[in-house]
């Protein structure tokens, strides 16, 4: 039997990362709109925390960031001449639709795409589909580079299907992983694939929601069909609107699986008795829910803290271990669960905290992140690219980020025409060191 790992596919923050307040709904995004940001401190403290995993022994890999601003949506809006005159232009015209088009929040891998190892589908081969990210206009820009990024690295289609985003519009929001998990004994193995929407798309529901619910029923059908998934393995569960409400905009930060285990808040889901019985009526092991009350960890704590916001992954000696943000330490509430889950005895025995406050402060933990994708040995061998993590892209790319980087990036720089020539620069040289070829737009013109 072929074996197969988690690997954990991290963004590299991109060097126009900002804090625009673009994420309706996302409480860190709109309390920190308009501060100083440092797109250095972020892309490092980032590729730190991928160097710690690696360093345990967790197999990582690296995606590069987007292309920002985006020159072919810039002129798509009627902005002409260089890419300088069109950025000019366009903060004459709006800074709000400037600092759209600059984001960086394509770090946030989780929401790239939903991704089926080869274990679970129809065809044997591991399906991707990129997410459309129709909610807002910033990320809905990213479905396109996202798909030619993973048909890059994913090229060989004896192994890899890489899908179109789906069709959006109205309430039919596609959001990725960050609303998908798996339980399972083994990866190499079929597991149960979990679906979390937000509500339908055409129930009405979602109307009655404070914040957007993003993520629709029918996309995360549509995904479960296209991937060729049997039905006796797949679950669908609507997040509970409590918790979207909060601000918990995807279900990533209110619950994380690994292995067997459901790590969740008990505000997570709107029906947890019948999500757990349906698992269990699926799984042909013994799933564990962990299940946080409200009394241990407020829903308002667990959010602010991004407890469930974190990685939960399994070392190679076969305990799992929480990867949390240090605010989850800082937390009275969080830090005091924590402790007392690593002590319980139970299958989560370590937690490690990282410093990732530039993420965090935009509205991105560790799992945001992170896109998991599970693949055997010969699916590895068969990717393209410098893209899996070792000691030497490690320094390649952090000496990549402290020359092409700048130190501290304040709203009103994003009208800098230098910023867009430097960070067009820097992506230049990045696609060289990760040997991807031209899959900028930009490098194709």
């Amino acid at each position: 039997m072929h074996t197969a790992v988690e690997v954990n596919f991290d963004g590299l923050v991109g060097p126009t990362h900002n804090y625009g307040g673009l994420s309706y709904g996302n409480m860190a995004s709109m309390n920190n709109s308009g501060r100083v940001s440092s797109p250095r401190k972020a892309a490092l403290q980032g590729l730190a925390k991928m160097r710690a995993l690696a360093a345990m022994g967790l197999p990582q890999a690296v995606l590069p960031p987007h292309e920002r601003p985006h020159g072919a949506t810039l002129w798509a809006l009627g902005f002409t001449g260089s890419l300088g005159e069109k950025v000019e232009a366009a903060a004459k015209s709006s800074m709000p639709l400037l600092a759209n088009l600059m984001s960086a929040s394509a770090m946030w891998t989780a929401n790239a795409a939903t991704v089926s190892p080869s274990a679970d589908t129809a065809d044997g081969r591991v399906h991707f589909t990129p997410a459309s990210l129709t909610a807002n206009f910033h990320r809905s820009i990213e479905a396109e580079q996202s798909a030619t990024t993973l048909r890059a690295i994913f090229a060989d289609t004896g192994y890899f299907a890489v899908h179109d985003p789906l069709p959006g519009g109205g309430r039919m929001g596609d959001e990725g992983a960050a609303n998908h998990g798996r339980l399972c004994v083994r990866h190499n193995s079929p597991g149960i694939e979990l679906f979390v929407h937000g509500a339908s798309a055409f129930d009405g529901a979602a109307k009655a929601l404070k914040f957007p619910a993003r993520q629709a029923l029918e996309i995360s059908e549509a995904i479960a069909r296209r991937h060729g998934l049997a039905a006796a393995h797949v679950v669908h569960a609507r997040q509970s609107p409590v918790a979207i409400d909060a601000g918990a905009f995807h279900n990533d930060v209110v619950s994380v699986a690994n292995g067997p285990v459901l790590f969740y808040h008990a505000h997570a889901f709107a029906d947890t008795a019948r999500l757990l019985d349906d698992i269990r009526a699926r799984a042909d092991f013994d799933p564990v829910f962990i299940e946080v009350q409200a009394a241990e960890v407020s829903l308002a704590d667990a959010i602010k803290s991004y407890l469930f916001n974190s990685q939960l992954v399994t070392l190679p000696g076969g305990d799992m271990a929480l990867i949390l943000p240090e605010d989850a330490r800082e937390n009275t509430a969080t830090h005091a669960y924590v402790q007392s889950l690593v002590a319980s005895g139970g299958p989560i025995k370590h937690a490690h905290f990282f410093d990732l406050r530039e993420s965090m402060s935009n509205g991105g933990g560790p799992a945001c992140l992170r896109l998991r994708i599970v693949l055997t040995d010969a699916e590895r061998a068969a990717m393209k690219g410098r893209v899996l993590l070792d000691d030497a892209l490690a320094a390649d790319l952090e000496d990549w980020i402290n020359r092409y980087y700048r130190e501290e990036l304040a709203p009103a720089d994003l009208a800098d025409p230098h910023l867009a020539e430097e960070s067009l620069v820097a992506l230049d040289a990045l696609t060289e060191i990760m040997g991807l070829g031209p899959i900028y737009d930009f490098q194709r013109i």
